[in-house]
């Protein structure tokens, strides 16, 4: 009897739901785990484990911060439902606000969330959150489900169970850093809260980092020129979760009256973190003000005053004081030979027709420069766009306004280029990374004041706020422990 492709995938739905269904240890629910055992989840964490230090700027060299966050992480893993698992936890040199994990016990929090905690309880239920993934075996089910859906898909065809698995080194880290399900998110709390209660910390933190979050992804929006879109920033954008959700894994894991004497951890934990670098990393660029400023390429530019400059992993931007202008500036490829007006019109601009395309010297460094008008799905835009060589490097600018905007930012344009320049060798020595600095509050402080020392030109209070978790109308008492950001 010969059997149709959708028989063949019949049966085998059937058999991957006979043998790949298991009872998830954690929340002792069905779960299709088929296409990665747990072996192999300890193989794949220990193997893109060096990517995602690549990824994300390395392990941040603080060996003590390192050993306490290690230290809370444990402690918080040896209550979960697979104690057995060698988890390894890792402080990232990121200031993305981040926590993820990996198969296999890898789990990772960047300094830049590290740097909204106020206790050792919030980091516990960070870390505990992300273990109530690795215990449910979140990964491996989305893994295997995709799989599932490759082979159904393709008909079967060649794919065997063998082949999928042989795939799982291969994938690279991004398949595994994908968004979870609400789902997925409510079990990790529910799991986590247990946790760390069982750790004897208080249960309640995992919301108040929760607000936080909130607080702090509701400004980068703000600051970004997209208010209302919090859920896109940080990790908002992974971890969909709202506070009431967490509050509700609460009650139904009963841990809200199973802890006498919470363990909270502020004064340790501020100690910890005082000094930690806040922000850009010199090594990566740094925004200060209107100013961006590389000191190991060794070059800086500014923006004019409105522009919001945001340093991103692949281009710096600069928002405009309105939708319809922004600066983007990147690095081209490294060519030392060719002609720049060339390079400009038959390149980078290919398929734009440029205008008025003239070589310049910006610092004493060949350049050129061109213009158009380009035709987009959201209509016509005016285009400057500006390339300079340095250290057999090219450096572009790219500059967008709506036409009608074009005669009065143009200029702001073509001085923003002008203003790439060289760093001296001392120039480049005395960029130094911000810091977090704890401070007691005195009995005349108030959070305007206190604002006033953080080392920013603009959103100081909202950025204080952010900080340290005040909602509006807060205020700080006299003794009161308080996080500001110092150069």
């Amino acid at each position: 009897m010969r059997l149709s492709a959708y028989s063949l995938l019949a049966l085998f739905a059937l058999f991957v739901g006979l043998s790949g269904c298991t009872l998830n240890p954690a929340t002792g629910q069905p779960a299709f785990t088929g296409f990665m055992s747990e072996s192999e989840e300890s193989k794949i964490g220990k193997e893109n484990h060096a990517k995602i230090l690549e990824e994300f700027g390395g392990a941040y060299a603080n060996p003590a911060l390192q050993a306490y966050i290690q230290r809370i992480g444990k402690s918080v893993a040896s209550h979960s439902d697979r104690p057995d698992i060698d988890y390894q936890f890792t402080v990232l040199d990121s200031d993305i606000v981040n926590a993820f994990a990996m198969p296999g016990g890898y789990i990772y929090v960047t300094r830049g969330l590290l740097a909204l905690a106020n206790n050792e309880a919030e980091v516990a239920g960070v870390l505990g959150h992300e273990t109530g993934h690795v215990a449910a075996r979140h990964m491996a089910q989305r893994y295997s489900q995709s799989v599932l859906a490759q082979i159904a898909a393709a008909g079967l065809g060649m794919a065997t169970g063998s082949q999928a698995i042989g795939q799982l080194a291969n994938q690279g880290a991004a398949v595994y850093l994908q968004s979870f399900s609400r789902d997925e998110e409510y079990q990790a709390d529910l799991l986590g809260v247990r946790y760390i209660t069982k750790s004897n910390y208080d249960p309640r933190a995992m919301a108040t980092f929760l607000q936080k979050l909130l607080l702090h992804s509701r400004l980068a929006a703000k600051m970004a020129g997209h208010p209302g879109q919090a859920d896109q920033f940080d990790i908002m954008a992974t971890h969909p979760r709202t506070v009431d959700r967490v509050e509700r894994a609460m009650v139904e894991a009963g841990t809200t009256a199973t802890v006498s004497d919470p363990v909270l951890n502020a004064g340790a934990y501020l100690a910890k973190i005082d000094g930690l670098v806040y922000g850009d990393d010199p090594k990566n660029g740094v925004v200060r003000g209107q100013r961006f400023i590389h000191p190991v390429l060794r070059f800086a530019f500014q923006v004019p005053n409105g522009y919001r400059l945001m340093n991103g992993a692949d281009q710096v931007t600069a928002q405009g004081p309105d939708d319809g202008s922004a600066i983007a500036f990147d690095l081209g490829p490294k060519d030392n030979s060719s002609d720049l007006v060339s390079y400009l019109s038959r390149d980078w601009a290919a398929k734009l027709a440029l205008s008025d395309v003239q070589a310049l010297t910006i610092d004493g460094l060949p350049a050129a420069t061109g213009r158009a008008l380009v035709d987009t799905d959201s209509g016509r835009l005016y285009v400057r766009m500006t390339v300079v060589r340095l250290d057999s490097m090219i450096y572009r600018f790219l500059c967008i306004a709506a036409p009608g905007k074009a005669d009065q930012l143009d200029a702001g344009f073509q001085s923003t280029n002008a203003s790439f320049r060289r760093l001296s060798a001392n120039e480049a020595a005395a960029i130094r990374p911000m810091h977090i600095k704890i401070i007691t509050a005195g009995k005349s402080d108030t959070v305007a004041s206190l604002a006033q020392r953080m080392a920013f030109s603009d959103y100081r209070e909202e950025r204080f706020r952010a900080l340290n978790g005040l909602q509006p109308g807060d205020t700080v008492t006299p003794g009161q422990r308080v996080k500001i950001v110092i150069e």
